[in-house]
This record gives structure tokens, C-alpha cells and sequence, in this order.
């Protein structure tokens, strides 16, 4: 009989198991940031993980044996990150952990479970996560060198060669502010201004305004995540800069176009997912049974809308329970193994084939770049 375990202890934490820790053999840890800045990411990751534990337990767990999911909350704190890990191993015995909404907790979460040698599938976007690669670290949303990419595509197709960017100072907006100037050659992209905002600041009018001021920029791009890119987007709409504005995939979502405010985000384009645009997909595309599936289920079991990071750990649970079942083992190298076997797996974040020298699975593929139209999310043709 299934139930549910809730424990409460200090640090915000919520340990969760959706189903007796005495009868289930197939034992899945989590640690996300369902509370704290980070919020907007592991929420909905932490209702997601919930939502498709329960669901696969309905219908009977994998290969006949139920799923327990022992979930933390780390707040976005790595040091909590690291610590839950070492829990989840050492005292929850669980056979594989994902999570890590925050490279920050990634990273924490990973040198433990690698440590361990336990399979770790990573939520959160910087490359330096799976490259170099490590045996046992995953992870599910595109890098940020693929978002910068895809965001030069599309700006060689307009023509675009000259910028200025303008990063959070986060280990995320730093990250892909390192791997922009890495490949923005590659696509014969002059970065004419680079300015940079802490994710607690207010105010970025002082940046734009050099920004705007620097002889022949054509575009701006924002690596960032949280508040900053939605002030950025509202201060630039006030200072009337006239130029297209590109910002990361660490903002996709509804969240972010309510922040910055449609008037001010009309035109923003960036690289997202498939489950933005699901409605839009066309028939035939791999990817839009899962999308419209795992869309139409987590709206109706939360009441609000679905979006790119809950899609992270859909994936990551998609996965890993395919894993286990193709490898019908719990063993960490087992499943190890068979996650670097999987091939064209469709999630909503995209098609995932992974090998031994490849962890992430995807390609510039997945990406669709998406542009932001009265309020809502296009395709860019």
C-alpha cells in the first residue's frame, strides 16, 4: 500500500517518500532549490519529481517494484547541496540522485555522487557540468556554449556582427559570458561592449547606457537568470534602445515575461524548448506527444503554467526510468551504463542520445530559438 513519509527538520528541508521505505527497492534521491532565490527553478522541478514518482507508482513502478523519492530542499545553498548528497548516500541508501536547479549546487552535488560513484543527473545549464566529462554526472538542459550558438545563428542570419553584452555575475551569467566570447568568432561576431550586473542589483541603466553609446553595436545579449535579465529587459525599454535584444535560456519561461512586462519584452528572442511552444509544434515532431503530455498533466495537477525547468527534471526522471528498466538492475554502474546507452529518448527539453564521451545527449537540434510576441512565445521561422 502506498504512502506518503513527510519529514520536517531544520533548513527548510522536506524529505519526501511516495512510498514505503520499507517495501521499495528502487530508491531515487533529489536535491533542487524548491525555496530561496533559486525558487523559480526547483519549484516546479520538486512538483514535477512528485508528480511523476506518483504516476509511475500507479501504474506499477518499474519492472513491478515501487519508486522512492527522498527529496531535499538545499535553498540554492551548495553547502546544503553537498550535505543532503552525503545524506541521500549515506543514510538514504538511494541508487542514483538528480537535481542541482543551480550550477552551484550542481557542482557540490556532483563531487559527492562522483565520489560515491552513485549517477547524477544534473538540472541545472553550465557545460562545465559534463565537460570534461565525469562517469557518473549527467545532466539534462542544453550548455550555455549551445545557447550561445544558437543565439549567433540566428544573428548571423540578420545580419548582426558587431554586439554588446551585458552578464550577470552569477557562476550561470558567468559561465556563458566565458563561452560567448568563445565561440562568438566562430560566427563572426564582434563583442563591441561587455558590461557586467550583480543578480542583486536594481538597476542596469548605467550599462545599458554604455552600451548603447558604443559605436556599431547592432544587438545586445544578456547571459543571466533570476531578476536580472527581466530589469534588464525593462530598463532597455526605457531607454529606448532600439535594437534586438537576446536573452539566455535560463529565462524560458512565463515567469520571465511577467517580470520584465509584455510591453517590455515584445521582440526578446532566445533559444528555449519545445514545451514553450508546444501548441505550435508540428505533427510528426518527436517531441510533441511528450511535450503536450507532460504539459497537460502538470497544469492540471498544479493550476499554473508549465515551463522549461520543471521540463528538466521531467527529463531526468524519463531518463533514469528508462535506464533502470532497459538495465532491470539497481546497480549504480548498471544504470550508469545504460543511461550512456540510451538512444533517441524524446523529452521536452529534446531528443537524447548520450554516449561514454558524450553526457549531455543533445545537439543545437533541441534548441528552437523563440521569439516573445503580445505576450506570448513564437517560433522563429
Amino acid at each position: 500500500m502506498k504512502k506518503t513519509l513527510t519529514t520536517t527538520v531544520p533548513a527548510a528541508l522536506v524529505a519526501l517518500a511516495l512510498a514505503s521505505a520499507a517495501s521499495a527497492e528502487i530508491r531515487i534521491g533529489a536535491s533542487v532549490s524548491a525555496t530561496g532565490p533559486a525558487a523559480f527553478l526547483g519549484d516546479p522541478e520538486a512538483k514535477t519529481l512528485e508528480m511523476l514518482v506518483e504516476d509511475l507508482n500507479a501504474k506499477g513502478g518499474i519492472n513491478g517494484e515501487e519508486v522512492a523519492l527522498v527529496l531535499y530542499d538545499d535553498g540554492g545553498d551548495a553547502n546544503k547541496a553537498r550535505t543532503f548528497a552525503t545524506r541521500l548516500i549515506e543514510d538514504d541508501e538511494v541508487q542514483a540522485i538528480i537535481g542541482g536547479s543551480t550550477t552551484g549546487t550542481s557542482m557540490a552535488i556532483l563531487s559527492v555522487a562522483e565520489d560515491a560513484e552513485i549517477p547524477f543527473i544534473s538540472l541545472a545549464g553550465a557545460i562545465d557540468i559534463i565537460d570534461p566529462v565525469k562517469p557518473y554526472t549527467f545532466k539534462t538542459p542544453h550548455t550555455d556554449r549551445m545557447a550561445c550558438q544558437k543565439i549567433f545563428e540566428d544573428m548571423q542570419k540578420r545580419g548582426i556582427a558587431k554586439i554588446g553584452m551585458i552578464s550577470g555575475t552569477d557562476g550561470f551569467g558567468a559561465s556563458m559570458q566565458a563561452q560567448c566570447k568563445e565561440v562568438a568568432g566562430d560566427y563572426g561576431i564582434e563583442i563591441a561592449a561587455d558590461e557586467t550586473y550583480d543578480p542583486k542589483d536594481a538597476d542596469m541603466t548605467a550599462q545599458l547606457t554604455k552600451i548603447k553609446n558604443a559605436e556599431g553595436v547592432q544587438a545586445v545579449l544578456n547571459p543571466g537568470f533570476g531578476q536580472g535579465p527581466s530589469i534588464v529587459t525593462r530598463n532597455y525599454k526605457q531607454l529606448a534602445i532600439d535594437l534586438p535584444l537576446y536573452q539566455s535560456h535560463g529565462v524560458a519561461s512565463d515567469g520571465f515575461i511577467e517580470l520584465a512586462g509584455k510591453d517590455a519584452a515584445e521582440g526578446v528572442r532566445l533559444p528555449g524548448t519545445a514545451l514553450l511552444v508546444a501548441e505550435l509544434l508540428p505533427e510528426g515532431d518527436a517531441q510533441k506527444p511528450v511535450v503536450t503530455a507532460y504539459k497537460a498533466a502538470f497544469e492540471e495537477r498544479t493550476k499554473t503554467p508549465v515551463g522549461t525547468f520543471g521540463g528538466y527534471a521531467h527529463d531526468a526522471f524519463l531518463i533514469l526510468t528508462d535506464a533502470i528498466t532497459r538495465a532491470g538492475s539497481t546497480e549504480p554502474e548498471a544504470i550508469r551504463d545504460a543511461i550512456e546507452a540510451t538512444k533517441g529518448l524524446a523529452g521536452t527539453t529534446g531528443v537524447y542520445a548520450f554516449t561514454p564521451e558524450d553526457h549531455l545527449g543533445l545537439d543545437l537540434s533541441a534548441f528552437r530559438m523563440l521569439e516573445i510576441k503580445g505576450g506570448e512565445w513564437t517560433l522563429v521561422e
